[in-house]
């Protein structure tokens, strides 16, 4: 037979309770934060934890000489880097958390 009864449960269920508002703690703090990417060192880009784009700067050198083409891809791959810089650090942060644990919190992520 089960030992413990309910009081377990509900141990678990106040564990459970910490770990999501820690994580949603976190999950604010991280949107708050700024990642950059940066491409060929002409290209810069600073995202929100949440992915969204704060700024592009392109070396004025870059301009001269422009390839359309080129700056355009190393947009792209600049603004990867940064929401991919964001996505990591959510990542980590969570298995602070969890403790590796791969415990759901609500879907928060």
């Amino acid at each position: 037979m089960f030992k413990g009864g309910m009081g377990n449960m509900g141990n678990l269920m106040k564990m459970a309770k910490q770990l999501q508002k820690q994580a949603e703690k976190m999950k604010k703090e991280i949107e708050e934060m700024e990642f950059k990417g940066s491409a060929g060192g002409v290209v810069e880009v600073i995202v929100k934890g949440t992915g969204r784009l704060v700024s592009v700067k392109i070396s004025p050198e870059v301009i001269k000489d422009c390839d359309v083409g080129m700056l355009e891809d190393m947009i792209v791959v600049a603004a990867n880097q940064a929401i991919d810089k964001a996505n990591e650090t959510m990542e980590k942060e969570m298995k602070k958390i969890t403790g590796g644990l791969g415990i759901d919190l609500g879907g928060l992520f």
